[in-house]
């Protein structure tokens, strides 16, 4: 069979540096394919150069058998091939139908008008199959995130894609939205449409994808046939070495460090109340919409609460404010790592001393040599790579920022760290370091609550566990009381 897209020893130099050192990859008419590395592997280089964004310094595209000449998107568009960024390209203010005959409007009367029905009644023949019950008038800003994905994939089909390359289509949809997602590729599949599939997730990987290609440092590693290779093989090959799978270390102790009693807002959280103990991971599970993230976000006090205290040390922290949380010792690491975590533009040094530059500054000036010494040396702690305190935090990848946020609590001398999805978009190798630096902290005397989607995270992290469940915490499951099972039981609503 005639490879629906061969990439043929492609190279890819900036200047002297060389970042895809002679990758090839292949893909099967109606095969879903992985792209697997760690971060900083050349995934994305490798993906914009299929794209049209870059032009490889050598090798070849072949699409289908014949030589694919790719200088632009719209080359790669013509040569059907589509692109879904984790990050959606979209106009949220547009409508559907308007998001996807973007830059390819249907015209009438001549170049001059839009014919608006004519879109909608294609938008909706596109739509019928993947999810006939997206409005196409309605506005993409009004959509969740799985049905935005379903539109770009609306718009790769009315471009005729063949090949549709999904960069971590999942890491922001629920389970029931991955099934649901899930549902759609094999569709695709089923009318012979190539998928390339990038995710972390190695469950998603495995269920979805037959083959894969792994990267590193811009090399090929290997091809692999998935369901012969198992998954502790891929993940070794895909950070060079072998992870170990610690069990969970418990360093808890009797000693309460914080109290929240009875706390409240609307129905999104109501009369939560729990304890956090010196050295203690408090995992907080439950379904997508279930509190988690407002109950966090509550007792850092990003959010005012409606009734209910906050104790740390047996001391209320007055008002609502994140600068009395900080004050008090509280750090949030939250889940919108990008939006609400760091200022991508500005240095290390920069983002790490947002929470305590009253630490390094005189008389109203900054101290830089101080700050960035003290920077230096928690980069060290925590590992940042590659070690340059100086260079924007959005040029790191996922893990090194999460690292450096971690930093900046250091910096701060927080003691209590509330941690929302703390892994969410980072690679396997980064999230074993993300984990040891959460043991690493309980192992200090520090307290840590942590939420995850991930059942096996909370598993492997906490000590005691909170489900909750429409608001409320439902379940408080203490040592040898922790498992999927009972996390599920405690999370799902009675019907």
């Amino acid at each position: 069979m005639t490879p629906r897209l061969s990439l043929n020893g492609i190279v890819k130099s900036f200047g002297p540096i060389t970042v895809l050192h002679g990758v090839s990859l292949t893909v099967a008419p109606g095969e879903v394919h992985g792209l697997l590395g760690e971060n900083g592997a050349g995934k994305s280089t490798l993906l914009n150069i299929l794209s049209g964004v870059l032009h490889p310094t050598a090798g070849s595209i072949e699409i289908d058998g014949k030589t694919a000449s790719i200088h632009s998107p719209r080359d790669a568009s013509a040569a059907g091939i589509a692109m879904i960024h984790q990050e959606l390209q979209q106009v949220p203010e547009l409508t559907v139908a308007q998001n996807i005959f973007l830059g390819a409007s249907l015209r009438r009367m001549g170049p001059l008008f839009t014919d608006a029905r004519a879109q909608e009644i294609e938008a909706r023949r596109l739509l019928a199959d993947l999810d006939p019950g997206i409005d196409v008038t309605a506005k993409v800003k009004t959509l969740r995130v799985a049905q935005r994905q379903i539109v770009e994939i609306a718009k790769a089909l009315r471009a005729n894609a063949r090949l549709i390359a999904m960069d971590e289509p999942t890491s922001s949809l629920t389970p029931a939205e991955f099934e649901r997602l899930t549902e759609v590729i094999r569709g695709l599949t089923a009318r012979g449409v190539s998928i390339i599939y990038v995710s972390h997730k190695m469950d998603e990987v495995f269920r979805l994808c037959t083959s894969a290609t792994i990267m590193r440092d811009g090399r090929l590693v290997d091809r692999v046939e998935l369901p012969k290779t198992p998954v502790e093989k891929v993940i070794e090959m895909m950070v060079g070495r072998e992870l170990a799978h610690a069990a969970h270390r418990s360093f808890a102790t009797n000693r309460v460090v914080m109290r929240v009693k009875g706390l409240t807002r609307s129905n999104a959280v109501r009369d939560a109340s729990l304890t956090l103990h010196a050295g203690e991971v408090l995992g907080i599970a439950g379904l997508v919409g279930s509190g988690r993230t407002e109950l966090l976000r509550l007792i850092a006090g990003v959010d005012a609460a409606e009734a209910g205290t906050v104790e740390v040390e047996g001391k209320p922290i007055p008002g609502h404010s994140p600068l009395t949380r900080i004050r008090a010792g509280l750090g949030l690491v939250p889940e919108e790592r990008k939006r609400d975590g760091i200022i991508r533009h500005r240095p290390i040094t920069s983002n790490v001393g947002l929470a305590a530059m009253h630490h390094f500054s005189r008389f109203g000036l900054i101290q830089k040599t101080a700050l960035r010494r003290r920077t230096e040396e928690l980069m060290q702690e925590v590992g940042l790579r590659p070690f340059d305190v100086t260079r924007p935090i959005g040029s790191f990848s996922g893990g090194n920022q999460q690292k450096a946020i971690i930093g900046r609590w250091l910096a701060a001398n927080t003691r209590i760290f509330l941690f929302d999805e703390p892994t969410r978009g980072i690679d396997v190798g980064a999230k074993a370091e993300i984990y040891d630096l959460i043991e690493k902290l309980a192992s200090e005397g520090c307290a840590a609550i942590v939420v995850s989607s991930e059942l096996t995270e909370v598993i492997r992290l906490s000590d005691r566990v909170l489900v909750m469940r429409e608001g409320r915490i439902s379940a408080d499951l203490g040592p040898g009381e922790i498992s999927e099972a009972a996390i599920a039981r405690a999370a799902i609503p009675a019907t």
